[in-house]
């Protein structure tokens, strides 16, 4: 309903594709891939829906910095995401188990230091 009183119906009607001018640039859903080095590091650096079941993405590759913005759609961002997510799944398991290989060192290093009379009280 309108300030004035007056009412509008809207209506929405799903489109059985995508509109011409943004079709998907490919159906591929090896988006994380670069096509000038190979690289699977390619990520989005923006995005926007582009109809009901296409995005336009911006995606950069971090090793040749390839760009290109284009249209993809739903099913090739999916598979983007899933790269994503198994990298970031990666990244995390990396992260704890040099966590861990540092926390170890340094308790080794603090018990040789113990052990030779090397720790004070005063150091704490």
């Amino acid at each position: 309903m309108l300030p004035s009183g007056k009412t509008i119906e809207i209506v929405y009607f799903a489109d059985e594709g995508v509109a011409p001018d943004t079709a998907p640039d490919r159906e591929t859903s090896e988006l994380h891939c670069c096509p000038g080095c190979a690289s699977t590091l390619v990520y989005p650096t923006a995005w926007e829906e582009a109809g009901d079941s296409a995005w336009e993405l911006a995606l950069r590759c971090p090793n040749c910095l390839w760009e290109h913005t284009g249209v993809f759609t739903q099913r090739a961002v999916d598979g983007l995401d899933e790269q994503r997510d198994h990298g970031t799944q990666v990244l995390v398991r990396d992260l704890k188990q040099l966590t861990h290989a540092n926390m170890e060192s340094e308790i080794e290093r603090f018990l040789i230091a113990l052990e030779a009379g090397q720790i004070w009280p005063m150091d704490f």
